[in-house]
């Protein structure tokens, strides 16, 4: 659906570095980087994750990445909390659907960041 996703953050380098460790689990890497303003391409795949430098106040997302195996949304989950996330949901099964195997965490600007699989156990 999507072939990238761009959004503003306070302070760059911060909300870089967590994002590319929290989602190294998944498979995410640096693509490209430009001036701050311009910002960082990270992707795992098709679909690209940007991120640039605003001096106005982000508004907050949930942003929801495919994992393959649950033990991935535990890994993600892990690297976020070690990379300064809050916890907002350890990993376990939801009630959002069948076979539903998610975790939250709040990133920098107060982002809800999500990895989910839906693979059987």
């Amino acid at each position: 659906m999507f072939d990238h996703v761009k959004f503003g953050v306070s302070d760059y380098e911060k909300s870089k570095t967590f994002f590319l460790n929290a989602l190294q689990p998944l498979g995410v890497t640096l693509i490209d980087e430009g001036t701050p303003d311009y910002g960082v391409e990270m992707s795992s795949d098709n679909v690209s994750l940007c991120l640039f430098h605003t001096n106005d106040k982000p508004a907050p997302l949930h942003l929801a990445f495919v994992a393959k195996t649950r033990q991935q949304v535990d890994e993600f989950y892990n690297a976020a909390l070690r990379a300064g996330a809050q916890d907002n949901g350890a990993p376990g099964l939801r009630s959002y659907g069948e076979n539903y195997y998610a975790a939250f965490v709040i990133a920098p600007d107060g982002h809800n960041i999500e990895a989910v699989c839906h693979a059987p156990g």
